[in-house]
């Protein structure tokens, strides 16, 4: 009997503007669970990507049907409105204005399809001081305050407990129950979701899965996320630590900018023997000033830049109190937002 259900999503027809990292995880669970998705590739190629995975089969893109569409155009503007107008979702990650400014934000694409899901997927959301300026998975949980509970005896923090697994267990059942309630609406069968975190766990790692078939992580060469200067976290003078995500050639060539080395080549950025003797050097460097120092420096900037914050600290965080990410209860706990937002398309 199971093997003749339609998956949850069968017939769902979605459109991905095709962007690195966590919107097109998204997209790739919906494919799986049977949407139709239509990825709309940018005739360039990502540099960061290709230097991170290092191979052209990206997992990513499985079960998805790819097109190549430049938006600089009237042809590619045109090919994507059409898209659009024929999908019950959308989903994009770049930054706040880019799609308004192309004529394809919620608001245009309401125009031609009032019932439209359109999904945005932001580091800083949408609004907020930080909104425009880029950053890393590594700085974001580094201003949400759980980073700081990975470290102990005042050693740099690696992995917040309970949000890896725990968390990302109960997202992932949340998304199942979500896919097979709207099969159901559709007419289709009720069914069980197994919701593993094990699985889940695992299904998440499919970024890092790509990374290491380019040889990039675990496995004998020198990684960038855990050897490499611009993707760490640093200890700062009087206590605290400042994380760094420069995986971008320009945000790289941005930090040494910011950060007066103009003696270091950008253009050298993975040529990984120099990578000891610099990181060696930002180490000395971090630890001559403040964390507030660095925050005035380089925080807001697209050098992907955050403070290790407390969780107390992160409540207090301008950019975090700005969208209300969390609020204290009657008795001065603290409570956090639901998350994603919904607002209204037009």
């Amino acid at each position: 009997m199971s093997s003749l259900l339609h998956k949850p999503l069968h017939g769902v027809r979605i459109v991905e503007f095709e962007g690195i990292g966590p919107g097109p995880l998204a997209a790739l669970m919906l494919a799986d669970l049977g949407a139709d998705v239509t990825t709309l590739v940018r005739p360039a190629a990502s540099v960061a990507m290709g230097k991170l995975a290092g191979t052209p089969d990206n997992p990513l893109r499985r079960g998805k049907r790819m097109e190549t569409v430049d938006l600089k155009t009237p042809a590619g503007l045109a090919r994507a409105r059409d898209l659009i107008s024929q999908a019950e979702g959308l989903i994009e990650g770049n930054r706040p204005g880019v799609m308004e400014r192309l004529g394809l934000g919620p608001a245009d694409c309401a125009a031609f399809n009032p019932n439209l899901v359109y999904g945005r997927m932001t580091g800083w959301g949408q609004d907020g001081p930080l909104a425009q300026a880029a950053g890393h998975d590594l700085n974001y949980v580094a201003l949400t305050g759980l980073l700081s509970l990975a470290s102990r005896d005042g050693q740099p923090p690696q992995v917040p407990p309970t949000v890896v697994g725990d968390a990302s267990g109960a997202l992932g059942l949340a998304f199942g129950m979500v896919s097979a309630l709207l099969s159901v609406r559709s007419g289709g069968p009720g069914r069980v979701v197994d919701a593993a975190i094990v699985d889940i766990v695992a299904m998440l790692g499919s970024l890092v899965q790509w990374v290491r078939a380019g040889g990039q992580i675990d496995g004998p060469e020198p990684s960038p996320f855990h050897d490499s200067p611009f993707y760490d976290s640093y200890p700062c003078a009087g206590g605290g630590f400042i994380t760094l995500g420069a995986i971008e050639p320009p945000f790289y060539a941005l930090l040494l900018s910011q950060l007066g080395l103009q003696d270091v080549d950008p253009q050298a950025q993975y040529d990984k023997s120099q990578w000891p003797a610099l990181k060696a050097r930002l180490e000395a460097l971090f630890k001559t000033q403040s964390q507030s120092h660095w925050c005035a420096l380089l925080e807001g900037t697209d050098v992907c830049f955050a403070p290790v914050l407390s969780l107390a600290q992160a409540a207090e965080h301008p950019h975090l109190q700005a969208r209300g990410v969390y609020q204290a209860n009657e008795k001065g706990h603290l409570t956090v937002a639901p998350a994603p937002r919904f607002t209204p398309l037009n």
